[in-house]
């Protein structure tokens, strides 16, 4: 297998362990190509640290951090304890071994209930990907942070550390009764697909190769004006970053340009509370498809007005006048299709789903005529 079929594989086996987290799935896997981080919130037993675990078990020689942060927590727990010998020559580093900075995957669970030092050295880390130890500053592996969280920050201080995390998801319980009997019924994957670090760093070169059409630029803009009208308000960085996400997004299905229908994925980029996420639902998919969306109902519209004027009348005359009322009507509806068009064409918007539903509103038409 190519290391994207070994990755499509792996996609398929988390998907099959962790149920009703598909997004979730792909938004890490597309975080690791786009190396961005990921924040999860939710309860505890929601599988998060699971999910990070057995993602780092598929990647072959990689380094994998786990640690649960409390205001407790000490720099050495994640740090590492300060080298004795570089002490004697009035140097305070630390022996990072095995701890956050020479991994390459990190979960910090509670990952905003640390203290202010601690919570500054992380971001540092997974923004720079540097870390200051004694007189050295020097990169750090990292390739993908997962924080988990049950509430959000509070304090402004922790707003750049949230702010850093390009990904946010809400997960919960499993909702459907039938997925939950199947989690309980489930067993220790037999084999696990597995991909080399080099694999995932090939991988991630391709991803960022992916082209970015004008259309999807355009829709970003879009997608943008239209959020800060709602007073939905994103920096320009996590715009920017946002590019590398659609790009990984595009080589994950195998495409070689990104689509317009990755931007969907953009709701779990664009919002800051948990609240919001329905408003930039919203937003995007009305953006993207909502003309479609609105052609659509027009047809549903008129194959009602079909089965009006095709219902049984008593005479030829109220029949009729039916039929000329459903003809007028379609018309009428054929002209507001035209004016979609227009402002679809206008923002480059794709036209073939229009062009069919246009097309069927028309057959419907001439069918009326013939009962003149």
């Amino acid at each position: 297998m190519t290391p994207q079929d070994k990755l499509r594989k792996i996609r398929e086996e988390l998907q099959q362990m962790f149920l009703e987290r598909a997004e979730l799935i792909d938004g890490t896997l597309a975080a690791l190509l786009a190396a961005q981080h990921v924040l999860i919130i939710g309860p505890p037993g929601t599988a998060k640290s699971m999910l990070a675990d057995e993602l780092c078990r598929r990647i072959s020689g990689a380094t994998y951090f786990q640690w649960l942060l409390t205001k407790f927590t000490t720099p050495e727990e994640l740090f590492g304890a300060v080298s004795l010998k570089a002490l004697e020559a009035d140097d305070y580093r630390r022996v990072t071994t095995n701890k956050l900075p020479e991994a390459q995957i990190a979960f910090l669970d509670e990952v905003f209930k640390a203290s202010s030092s601690i919570l500054n050295a992380i971001l540092t880390i997974i923004n720079e990907r540097l870390f200051h130890n004694g007189r050295q500053v020097g990169p750090v592996p990292l390739l993908t942070l997962f924080g988990a969280s049950n509430e959000l920050p509070e304090d402004d201080e922790l707003l750049a550390l949230y702010d850093r995390f390009l990904l946010r998801f809400v997960v919960g319980y499993i909702g459907e009764d039938f997925r939950f009997l199947k989690m309980l019924q489930a067993k220790e994957p037999a084999e696990r697909t597995t991909i080399a670090l080099d694999e995932l760093r090939q991988m991630q070169a391709e991803a960022q190769a992916r082209a970015v059409p004008t259309v999807v630029l355009r829709g970003i803009a879009d997608i943008r004006r239209e959020l800060q009208k709602k007073n939905l308000v994103a920096s320009d960085r996590r715009y920017r970053q946002s590019l590398s996400l659609l790009q990984a997004l595009a080589y994950l299905n195998g495409r070689t340009a990104v689509a317009e229908s990755d931007l969907f994925f953009l709701e779990h980029v664009l919002w800051k509370d948990p609240g919001e996420r329905a408003e930039v639902h919203t937003v995007i998919h009305g953006l993207i498809h909502g003309y479609e969306d609105e052609v659509q109902e027009l047809l549903f519209q008129t194959r009602e007005l079909h089965d009006y004027a095709e219902r049984e009348w008593e005479n030829k005359e109220q029949r009729a006048r039916a039929v000329i009322e459903a003809h007028t009507k379609i018309r009428n509806i054929l002209a507001k299709v035209e004016e979609i068009s227009e402002k679809a064409r206008d923002v480059g918007r794709p036209l073939d789903k229009v062009e069919t539903l246009r097309q069927e509103i028309q057959a419907i038409q001439q069918q009326l005529l013939t009962k003149f």
